[in-house]
């Protein structure tokens, strides 16, 4: 992990020099940006392996960045997270909405910062390939209507393409690898996250579920393919 290369976003000088330093310390390369612009052109020529995005900034605020990442085939598996001063919880909604995989406040504590990185570059693969009692990653893994394809990371939803952002389709992907099994919020953190327990934000978990019904769900707001199971969390059918 360590060696990866990690781009900053953000408009404040101070900021980008702190991350950067922490960055350094721990091991990574970073590569900076003051403004959504430069940063889409830095994405796009060295392919990062990590993106830490700032909302509000000139050009091109963050949001954009982040949609036209998830619109270009070569940077839609980069991980995103957002880092800015909005709290609200709409403001977070609004952010995964777009297609960033997390999303933390500023101010921050620097040592969950780099708890989260680690995190987002072990996602690398899909949830249900880490596990040696597993089968090999396949090429496509089906389920009733749905199709989901590794390699392309979109899913075929009675006969529609479905594109997902890579953190909805390593949720998917887990899920439909363990159908009519029920998993917590904090037992998906850890294992599609690899979140550690300390730093669990269930609603990272609720957020992206909801984002991922509405992609697959013929009505979201009854769902039959993910359920939530009371007490227990959700379940694939």
């Amino acid at each position: 992990m360590l060696g990866k290369t990690v781009l900053v976003v953000d408009d404040e000088v101070d900021m980008v020099w702190a991350l950067q330093r922490c960055l350094h310390k721990a091991g990574y390369e970073v590569l900076t940006a003051h403004n959504g612009l430069d940063a889409l052109e830095i994405a796009r020529t060295h392919r990062p392996a990590l993106v830490v995005l700032d909302i509000n900034m000139p050009v091109l605020d963050g949001l954009g960045v982040c949609e036209r990442m998830r619109a270009d085939i070569n940077l839609l598996s980069i991980p995103i997270l957002f880092l800015t001063i909005k709290q609200a919880i709409v403001d977070r909604v609004f952010g995964l909405d777009h297609g960033a995989d997390d999303y933390m406040t500023k101010p921050f504590d620097l040592s969950e910062f780099l708890a989260h990185i680690r995190a987002l570059l072990r996602r690398g693969q899909p949830a249900l390939s880490n596990s040696t009692d597993e089968p090999a990653l396949a090429d496509s893994i089906n389920s009733g209507e749905i199709s989901l394809f590794t390699q392309t990371h979109l899913a075929r939803v009675a006969g529609k393409e479905i594109e997902l952002t890579p953190i909805e389709f390593d949720l998917l992907y887990f899920l439909m690898g363990h159908p009519q099994e029920n998993f917590s919020s904090k037992q998906l953190l850890e294992t599609v996250w690899n979140y550690p327990d300390e730093f669990a934000n269930t609603g990272l978990v609720r957020w992206h579920i909801k984002n991922l019904r509405c992609k697959i769900e013929s009505d979201p707001d009854q769902p039959t393919h993910i359920v939530t199971v009371g007490r227990q969390g959700y379940r694939f059918n």
